[in-house]
């Protein structure tokens, strides 16, 4: 008489386990199937993620400002005099608004130049 067979039991029972997998799907090696390593796998691209939503904005901002001096210098006005001289003269175009016309629309941008070259009146 034979020794009946043991079960296989594939999958997970707890449901913490099974949440954590899930969100580990596409990671290599033991990350995508084994619980310890993908909770941590999974916990380290979560600081990755917060940490670069913040990096994401540092950076798009020194693109605007580098777009922003490149053009007002073509017309003789360095970035720093420009945008000190628009703030003075209330006008309220962020550096993404800003760094968009030099790109899409030159002559719009030069139009906003000119106005940060007028003297005080």
């Amino acid at each position: 008489m034979a020794a009946p067979c043991m079960q296989v039991v594939r999958g997970m029972a707890n449901q913490r386990h099974k949440k954590m997998i899930k969100l580990a799907k596409g990671y290599r090696g033991r990350a995508n199937r084994c619980f310890t390593v993908a909770i941590q796998r999974v916990t380290k691209a979560r600081q990755y993620a917060y940490r670069d939503r913040k990096v994401k904005k540092r950076d798009f901002r020194t693109l605007w400002i580098q777009r922003i001096n490149a053009s007002s210098r073509m017309y003789g006005l360095p970035y720093s005099v420009m945008m000190s001289n628009l703030t003075r003269k209330d006008v309220a175009l962020n550096r993404k608004i800003l760094a968009d016309l030099a790109v899409t629309e030159p002559l719009s941008f030069k139009s906003v130049v000119e106005v940060a070259k007028l003297k005080h009146a």
